[in-house]
C-alpha cells in the first residue's frame, strides 16, 4: 500500500490478527517515514523515481518546495511524456499553499530568466490556465448540480399530479440556488398545490 499521509501509513502498517489461530498479517505500506527526502540534485537525477516518490511523500512537509524543485530538476532529463506524468503525481500530491508555492517560484524563475525547470513544467504551471481550468471544472461541476436538482423537482411535481403555469416552470428553470431548489422538493411532499411548493 502507499500511503502519502504519515497517520494513515502508520494505521494502515499495524498488524492484522486473522482470528482463529491463523496468526498476523503484516502489510507492506510505503510511507513518508521510508521514503528519504532527495534534496540533492544529483541523487534526484541517479534515482529520478525515487526523488518523484520523495517529493509525493515530503512535499507537504517543511522541506517541501526544495524536495519538490530538485524532483522537477531530475525530470528534464526524461522523456517529455514520461516526464509529464511524474509531474501530474507531484503536482496531485500537493496541498493548495505548496501549489501556489511552486506556481509562485516557477513564475519568478521565467521573470527572472532562470529555466531551471523542465519547458512542459513553466508551461503546466501557468496561473491564468490552471485557474481557468479550476474555475471551468467548478462551474461544470455547479451546473450538473443544479440541472439535477430542476429536473428531480420537475419529476416530483409531475408525479404529485401539479400542472405548472408558464411562470412557474420558467421560474424552477431559472433558479441558480441549489438551497431554495432542495427547499422546493421538500415542500412537494405536504404540498397541495404548485404555488404551495414554490413558496
Amino acid at each position: 500500500m502507499v500511503a502519502p499521509d504519515p497517520d494513515v501509513a502508520a494505521w494502515a502498517a499495524e498488524s492484522i490478527d486473522l482470528g482463529l489461530g491463523l496468526g498476523h498479517v503484516e502489510p507492506l505500506v510505503l510511507g513518508p517515514a521510508v521514503v528519504p527526502e532527495i534534496t540533492d540534485p544529483a541523487d534526484a537525477e541517479a534515482e529520478t523515481e525515487l526523488a518523484v516518490l520523495s517529493a509525493v511523500a515530503h512535499g507537504n512537509g517543511p522541506n517541501g518546495l526544495t524536495v519538490v524543485k530538485t524532483a522537477l530538476v531530475a525530470l528534464g532529463r526524461l522523456d517529455q511524456e514520461h516526464a509529464m506524468v511524474y509531474f501530474q503525481l507531484i503536482w496531485n500530491g500537493l496541498r493548495e499553499p505548496m501549489r501556489q508555492a511552486l506556481e509562485a517560484l516557477v513564475m519568478e524563475r521565467q521573470i527572472e530568466g532562470e529555466a531551471t525547470f523542465p519547458p512542459f513544467v513553466q508551461k503546466l504551471i501557468d496561473r491564468g490556465k490552471l485557474k481557468g481550468l479550476r474555475e471551468g471544472e467548478l462551474k461544470g461541476l455547479r451546473e450538473g448540480e443544479l440541472k439535477g436538482k430542476r429536473d428531480t423537482l420537475l419529476r416530483l411535481l409531475a408525479r404529485a399530479g401539479f400542472v405548472l403555469a408558464e411562470n412557474e416552470s420558467a421560474r424552477i428553470l431559472a433558479c441558480t440556488d441549489i438551497a431554495t431548489l432542495d427547499r422546493w422538493i421538500d415542500n412537494v411532499l405536504g404540498a397541495k398545490t404548485a404555488t404551495e411548493v414554490l413558496s
